[in-house]
């Protein structure tokens, strides 16, 4: 209890970092039962129980899940699903952020919280790239979401299935699946104002700020055959298109094949408008060529932004007749020009092509190799930063790596962990995911704080740590009203699983309830569901359940920060639940 008790304050205070913390409570465990072991255990005991965490299930799942949304990231299976909801966010923040609590809710009435938070997770991180609401502002009231939800039916998480089977085994009645549920329901009318409005005021904004402002690039915009938009106005399609973006030599009349546009904006911008306006940034065959030979050679293409130096042969040159093309087999998608006014007529070529100057940042997408070559020969200044395009033919079979993990995992046709092990392991085998990329995949942070948190579990437990504290309160609450004792049973519930397991205080609190039910003469039930709640209680610490770890490196929290949006709330439900019971079971 001490050691728990004083890694808690660690994590608050913030002064020492997450993994320092973890790996000083797994120390103190390791030499602390070396020297002390528990009862009927030897010494050498305790270091396998202290580093027990890093072998765990728990922590091979969600390095797992952890992969398979990174496959869903690189492979740009999840742009559609953020498309959609980015535009409900265009249209309203706040409305954008309640449609998603509401979407997280319900799926996970159905389905177990883990793979719901797993399918939604990079869906929020790529819609925070886009310009929605931070990540950091979203992800905790969406994991809260979750849970609530996955509370609401018995078959919303394992913790509530483990309550009910124990229950049962001590001699309660069969719960059906929705046999509590208008109970939660009505809490969580009550909890989503907090989610919703109040929640993510109380959340910093982690995302990165821009130093600077945001390079634009010029370029010409050709147009397929085949787009939908030929024949069309371009002031019919100018509402479609982000805002960043600006015509320098808007076009008279209905747009034509192969008709090349002088555009400017962001990358992030030119790539909207390039999807929206069915066009390329580069000739088309130079594009092609290069996709072709990703295929073939497996290797990734890459964007990156290059700085022309004043030794460049490109200088004074248009794109057209530079060669870069034909010599390095990469593509110029934009030209950024800094600090001069880009419209003089020197600046231009007779065919209205934009001269390259000393230094001009070009924006250049290539195979590694090229890239370099292009690089070294024609002395430019390769920039940090270079960013991977989405591998979007891979698109669908990493879709259908998670849903298929997700749907056997929610119909309990394999445990989650086996789940999603074998959804990384196909994620690797079919090239969704890269095996030198694991490391972007992974967070350092999570995987030891989860391991920390799986030995206090054990110990907590092992110890006698968390009956003793049930004897104890059991032998208070005689002195107590029913509302009162109910109360106390959810909150000492609700402690446990911020600290200790979901598991643990499943395992040790049902007994507890049901015992004390019988000695006051009170109805097993409501007691019974005081203990499942509370189990499902978890948002005051991130080492209290593992979606909680899940969004810790992506929303770059702080311990804290679950402090400072989970008591309230674990506050609100224990209040709003325990009156529901008193008034459904009339304590």
């Amino acid at each position: 209890m001490v050691v728990t008790l004083a890694m808690f304050v660690l994590f608050a205070r913030g002064r020492m970092s997450v993994e320092i913390v973890s790996l000083l409570t797994i120390a103190v465990i390791a030499v602390g039962l070396y020297f002390f072991p528990l009862a009927g255990t030897k010494p050498t005991d305790g270091l396998s129980l202290a580093f027990s965490g890093f072998g765990h299930y728990a922590l091979i799942t969600i390095c797992s899940l952890m992969i398979m949304g990174r496959g869903l990231v690189v492979t740009g299976a999840l742009d559609p699903a953020a498309r959609m909801l980015e535009g409900i966010f265009k249209l309203n923040l706040q409305l954008g952020l309640l449609v998603s609590l509401l979407i997280a809710f319900a799926l996970s009435m159905a389905i177990n919280d883990t793979p719901v938070l797993v399918l939604l997770l990079p869906i929020f991180v790529s819609l925070a790239a886009r310009g929605a609401m931070p990540a950091s502002k979203t992800l905790i009231p969406l994991n809260a979401a979750v849970l609530i939800g996955g509370m609401a039916t018995t078959i919303g998480t394992s913790t509530n299935i483990l309550v009910v089977s124990i229950a049962g085994d001590l001699g309660m009645p069969p719960m059906g699946v929705f046999h509590y549920s208008p109970i939660v329901l009505t809490a969580a009318l009550v909890a989503l104002p907090y989610l919703w409005l109040i929640m993510p005021r109380l959340l910093p904004d982690h995302s990165v700020e821009e130093g600077a402002e945001q390079r634009r690039f010029h370029t010409r915009l050709r147009l397929n055959g085949a787009s939908e938009l030929i024949g069309e106005d371009i002031s019919a399609v100018l509402s479609k298109l982000p805002k960043d973006i600006r015509f320098h030599d808007e076009p008279n009349g209905p747009l034509q094949p192969q008709q090349r546009l002088h555009i400017s904006g962001t990358h992030e911008a030119l790539e909207d408008a390039m999807r929206v306006l069915q066009a390329e940034l580069a000739p088309s065959w130079v594009v092609e060529r290069i996709r072709r030979e990703s295929s073939s050679t497996r290797q990734d293409i890459l964007i990156v932004e290059m700085t022309v130096t004043g030794d460049s042969r490109l200088i004074s040159r248009t794109l057209p007749t530079s060669g870069i093309a034909d010599l390095y087999g990469v593509a110029v998608l934009g030209i950024h020009r800094p600090e001069r006014f880009v419209g003089a007529r020197d600046e231009y070529s007779e065919g209205g092509d934009l001269r390259i100057a000393e230094g001009d940042v070009l924006l250049v997408m290539g195979l590694p190799e090229g890239l370099q070559e292009f690089s070294r020969a024609d002395s430019l200044l390769m920039l940090e930063g270079a960013r991977e395009l989405p591998r979007r033919s891979k698109a669908l079979l990493s879709a259908g790596i998670m849903v298929g993990s997700v749907f056997t995992a929610s119909i309990g046709l394999f445990p989650i962990a086996i789940s999603a092990l074998a959804g990384a392991i196909l994620m690797f085998v079919t090239g969704c995911v890269k095996f030198d990329r694991v490391g972007r995949a992974l967070s350092a942070k999570v995987i030891v704080l989860v391991a920390a948190s799986i030995a206090i579990g054990r110990i907590i437990d092992e110890s006698g740590a968390a009956l003793w504290l049930g004897q104890v309160m059991a032998y208070g609450l005689q002195f107590l009203t029913p509302a009162a004792v109910l109360a106390t049973i959810m909150l000492f519930v609700t402690l446990l699983t911020n600290f200790a397991s979901n598991a643990t205080a499943a395992t040790v609190g049902t007994p507890i309830a049901f015992n004390i039910a019988t000695q006051l003469s009170l109805p097993a039930e409501p007691l019974i569901l005081a203990v499942l709640f509370g189990c499902n209680l978890c948002y005051a610490t991130p080492i209290a359940y593992q979606t909680n770890m899940l969004i810790m490196a992506e929303g770059k929290y702080e311990f804290r920060d679950y402090i400072r949006t989970g008591v309230p709330l674990v506050v609100l439900m224990v209040t709003t639940l325990s009156i529901l019971l008193v008034m459904k079971y009339d304590m």
